[in-house]
C-alpha cells in the first residue's frame, strides 16, 4: 500500500483524489509538529487561566454565557460530541468519509485549532485502519461547522459511536479495539475543533464533483457521436468562432469536439450537396452550453481545493513565537463558500443533462434528424426511443428541481445565535442523484445516437467515436425492433460512469486539460 505525506495546507486535487479512491496510507508531515505543539500550549494555557474563553470553558452557542469549571472541561467536549451527534438519515458514504478524516486531520494539523498531537494521530490511524465511522447524511446547515455529521465522525473516534464493517454497524469501542487503536479522550477544546468545519459539506462536494468528471468526459463523447448521427456541421465548432469571445471553457470544448470528430467519413459525405444551413442549438451550441459548464465546475474545483486546505473550526488559536498566543472567536465555519461552489455545480450538472436530452429529441424527430422516424425502420409496428426519451425528460426535470440553489435558503438555529446558514451540507449531498439522472440521460442518448449511425453504414465515424460506438456495441447489441430496453440502458449507463466513455476521450492527444491546475 502506498503512502502519502499529508502536508497540511498543500493538498492538491490529486492528492485528494488519491484519498477518495482509497487504498493508501497517510502519514502527517513532520514539519507540522512545532506549529501544533504550540498552539495546544496556548490553549491548555487558557484552560488553567481565570479569563473565559468560548469553547475552552464556556458553554458553546447561546450558551457561551455559562462559565465552566476546570474540572470539568474535559466532561464538557465529551457531552458537546454526545448531544450534537443528532444525525438522520442514510449512511455518508466510503469515499466521503476518507475525505473527512483526512481533511480534517490536515486542518487541525496546521497548528491553528489548539489540539494535542494525539488528535491528529486518532484520526490517521482510523483512516489507515481501512475504518469508516457510521455517519448520517442529514442533520448539518453548514454554519457553525458540519455539527452532527463531524460529531458522528468523532464519536467513533472515542469508541461510543458506530463503525460499518463489512456493511453492517458495530460498536465503535470493539472495532477500535480490534485494530489497536485507543479511544481519543478529549481534552480542552478539542471536541469542538473536531466539529467545527466544513469537512463534511467539502468532502460531499469533492465526491460529487471526481464523480463527475467521468460524466462530463462521456457527454462530450456521446454529444459528438450525436453529431455525426444527425450529420451534422463540425463548421460551429471552429476555433476562430470561439477566439473571438474568448471563454476559456468554450474554447477547450470546441477543441475537443474538433478532436472527436476528425477523419469521420460521415462528416465528409456531406460537406457538400446537404441543403440544411444551420444545426440545432443542442449541436451547434454544445461548446457554449458544455464549455460554460466547464468553467463553473473549474471555478468549483478552486473553491474546494482551497476549501480542504483551510482551517475551518473556531475560536483559532494563534501562537506567538515567544510561546505566548491568542485565542479569537471568528466564522471561518459558515459553509458559504461551499454552497455557492455546490450551487454552481448543480446548475452545470443539469445543462449538461438538459442538452443532452434536447439532442435526443432532434434525434427520434425525422423532420430535423432526417433519420428514420424515432430510429426504428418499422415506425408504427415498432415505437423504437419514443418514450425512452421520455424517461431522459422526465430526468431532465427532476434536475431542475434540484438545481434550486441550496444556499438562497436559510433557517436561523441556536436560539438566533447562528442566524444565517448555508446549506451547504445538503446543496452538495443533493448533486449525486442529479450526476446519476445526468448519466442515465446520457446513455440513452448513446444508445440512440448509435442506431442513429448505423442508419448511415457503411460510412464511419472518427476512430475515437467508433471506439466508444464499439464499446456500447460489446453491451447491447442494436436496436432492430422493440424489446425489453431498461436492462440497455443500464448497461449504456455504466459506459458513461464506470470511465469506459472517458478512456476513449482520453486517448486523444494534445488537448487542453479538462480541470485546469490550481
Amino acid at each position: 500500500m502506498n503512502t502519502m505525506t499529508l502536508k497540511p495546507g498543500a493538498l492538491t486535487l490529486e492528492d485528494l483524489q488519491a484519498i477518495h479512491r482509497g487504498g493508501i496510507r497517510l502519514e502527517l508531515d513532520p514539519s507540522a509538529a512545532p506549529m501544533i505543539a504550540a498552539s495546544a500550549a496556548v490553549v491548555q494555557r487558557a484552560a488553567a487561566g481565570d479569563a473565559p474563553v468560548y469553547g475552552v470553558n464556556t458553554g458553546f452557542g447561546k450558551l457561551a454565557n455559562k462559565r465552566i469549571s476546570e474540572s470539568d472541561l474535559a466532561l464538557l467536549q465529551l457531552n458537546l460530541i454526545r448531544s450534537h451527534s443528532v444525525g438522520v438519515g442514510g449512511p455518508l458514504q466510503p469515499p466521503v468519509l476518507r475525505l473527512m478524516l483526512a481533511m480534517k486531520a490536515a486542518s487541525l494539523a496546521r497548528g491553528a485549532s489548539g489540539v494535542r498531537p494525539v488528535v491528529i494521530d486518532s484520526l490517521l490511524q482510523v483512516f489507515n485502519a481501512g475504518l469508516v465511522p457510521y455517519v448520517p447524511s442529514q442533520g448539518s446547515v453548514g454554519a457553525s461547522g458540519d455539527l452532527a455529521p463531524l460529531s458522528h465522525m468523532t464519536l467513533a473516534l472515542i469508541g461510543e459511536g458506530e463503525f460499518f464493517v463489512e456493511g453492517k454497524r458495530r460498536p465503535a469501542k470493539a472495532v477500535l479495539a480490534e485494530a489497536g487503536i485507543a479511544p481519543l479522550q478529549l481534552a480542552a477544546k478539542e471536541g469542538l475543533a473536531l466539529i467545527n468545519g466544513t469537512q463534511t459539506s467539502t468532502a460531499l462536494a469533492l465526491h460529487a464533483f471526481l464523480a463527475f468528471e467521468p460524466v462530463l468526459e462521456s457527454a462530450l463523447v456521446v454529444g459528438a457521436l450525436t453529431v455525426d448521427a444527425a450529420r451534422g456541421s463540425d463548421g460551429p465548432f471552429d476555433p476562430r468562432i470561439h477566439k473571438l469571445r474568448g471563454q476559456p471553457g468554450q474554447m477547450d470544448v470546441a477543441q475537443y469536439y474538433r478532436a472527436l470528430l476528425a477523419g469521420s467519413a460521415i462528416r465528409r459525405s456531406h460537406e457538400t450537396g446537404d441543403d440544411r444551413v444551420q444545426d440545432p442549438y443542442c449541436l451547434r451550441c454544445q461548446p457554449q452550453v458544455v464549455g460554460a459548464c466547464l468553467d463553473q465546475l473549474r471555478h468549483a474545483a478552486l473553491v474546494l481545493l482551497r476549501e480542504a486546505n483551510a482551517v475551518t473550526d473556531n475560536p483559532l488559536v494563534f501562537a506567538e513565537p515567544d510561546g505566548e498566543g491568542t485565542l479569537i472567536s471568528g466564522g471561518n465555519f459558515h459553509a458559504e463558500p461551499v454552497a455557492l461552489a455546490a450551487d454552481a455545480m448543480a446548475v452545470a450538472i443539469a445543462e449538461v443533462g438538459a442538452i443532452a436530452e434536447r439532442r435526443i429529441a432532434m434525434l427520434i424527430d425525422a423532420g430535423v434528424s432526417r433519420l428514420p422516424p424515432f430510429l426504428t425502420s418499422d415506425a408504427g409496428l415498432n415505437s423504437g426511443f419514443m418514450i425512452a426519451h421520455v424517461t431522459a425528460a422526465a430526468l431532465a426535470s427532476e434536475n431542475k428541481s434540484l438545481a434550486h440553489p441550496a444556499s438562497v435558503d436559510s433557517l436561523p438555529t441556536s436560539a438566533n445565535q447562528e442566524d444565517h446558514v448555508s446549506m451547504a451540507t445538503f446543496a452538495a449531498r443533493r448533486l449525486q442523484p442529479m450526476i446519476d439522472n445526468t448519466a442515465h440521460i446520457l446513455g440513452i442518448e448513446l444508445l440512440a445516437a448509435a442506431q442513429g449511425i448505423e442508419f448511415l453504414r457503411p460510412l464511419a465515424s472518427s476512430v475515437a467515436l467508433e471506439q466508444a460506438h464499439a464499446l456500447l456495441r460489446d453491451a447491447c447489441p442494436s436496436v432492430e425492433r422493440d424489446r425489453y430496453l431498461a436492462p440497455d440502458i443500464e448497461r449504456a449507463t455504466t459506459l458513461v460512469t464506470d470511465g469506459a466513455l472517458s478512456r476513449v476521450f482520453r486517448t486523444l492527444t494534445g488537448l487542453p486539460a479538462l480541470w485546469i491546475p490550481a
